[in-house]
């Protein structure tokens, strides 16, 4: 297996693992007002776009190299620029929360913290699918 598939099959499996942190019975992961890690919450819409990326990246894992490096670069892309918009704005527009609260009045520490991982998840994603 190629290193673009063992990492579409690893976003996978990260992605199908965010999807489901509100629905995990673990103490600390979400606080009492519903922020995972006590930074960002995550709703009904974040799950359904991670579960849905992780999907895409399965998808691609099983069917071919290229797809994988596909999914790579252009998972990477989305998502590394939805964490850029989100250090400005505070909000994305992967889960059009640009559109639906707009720029957020929040500290700048809060936002780059809440956009830290996609833009992990995107630069990695980017880095590994532009590799030959």
């Amino acid at each position: 297996m190629t290193l673009h598939r063992r990492t579409a099959f690893a976003y996978a499996v990260i992605l199908a693992l965010v999807a489901s942190l509100n629905y995990l019975p673990i103490p600390g992961l979400v606080d009492a007002e519903g922020r995972t890690f006590g930074i960002f919450a995550l709703d009904i819409f974040d799950d359904a776009l991670h579960l849905a990326s992780a999907l895409w990246a399965l998808a691609a894992a099983v069917i071919s190299t290229r797809a994988s490096k596909m999914f790579l670069i252009l998972f990477g892309t989305l998502y590394f620029l939805d964490g850029l918009l989100g250090c400005f704005a505070g909000s994305g527009f992967l889960d059009l929360g640009i559109f639906t609260w707009g720029w957020l009045d929040i500290p700048v520490t809060l936002k780059i913290l809440s956009s830290l991982p996609h833009l992990i998840l995107g630069g990695i994603a980017l880095g590994v699918g532009f590799r030959r």
